[in-house]
């Protein structure tokens, strides 16, 4: 009998992975965001990146940074965490959330309200930002853990190590 491969993903790089290959679905020019929810049985519950609501055109609404508020983006997407935990068809309560961009406060409140546990984030640009600030004050309130992802990036169409996923 053969031995087991040794050289697999870990957890944390599967769903990471599929966090970065949700990102890819985003069509905001300058930022990204994917997000994957896992259960406690390791099994994918859902998905989601940011974008526009269903049914409102992506081609119509904005999405620079800059300008006054209804002119940009931020008024309008919907981000990957949210998406993703909306279109879970199955409860989150006590799932991982496995995200490329640390959630803002408005996220934080829906991580919160449907009970996921841990944050596993790829990236903190926006540390010093209010809000996420505030998320943070909020999630350690709420007693839900969050981390820095930490294992490899890996590219999930041609497997192999990436530096940098933007």
């Amino acid at each position: 009998m053969s031995e087991k491969r040794k050289d697999y993903i870990s957890w944390d790089e599967y769903f990471m992975g599929v966090a970065i290959l949700s990102s890819k679905r985003s069509k905001d020019p300058s930022t990204q965001v994917g997000a994957c929810i896992a259960s406690d049985e390791n099994k994918v519950i859902t998905m989601g990146y940011n974008g526009m609501p269903i049914g409102c055109s992506d081609d119509e609404l904005p999405w620079s940074r800059e300008g006054s508020p209804l002119d940009t983006k931020y008024l309008y997407v919907c981000h990957a965490e949210f998406n993703a935990i909306l279109n879970s068809n199955a409860p989150v309560r006590g799932a991982k959330l496995y995200v490329t961009l640390f959630p803002c406060n408005e996220c934080a409140k829906a991580i919160i309200q449907s009970g996921i546990k841990e944050v596993i984030y790829l990236d903190d640009k926006h540390a010093e930002d209010d809000s996420i600030i505030a998320s943070k004050k909020l999630l350690d309130m709420a007693h839900i853990t969050y981390r820095k992802y930490e294992g490899r990036i890996l590219d999930p169409i041609f497997n192999k190590e990436v530096k940098d996923v933007a």
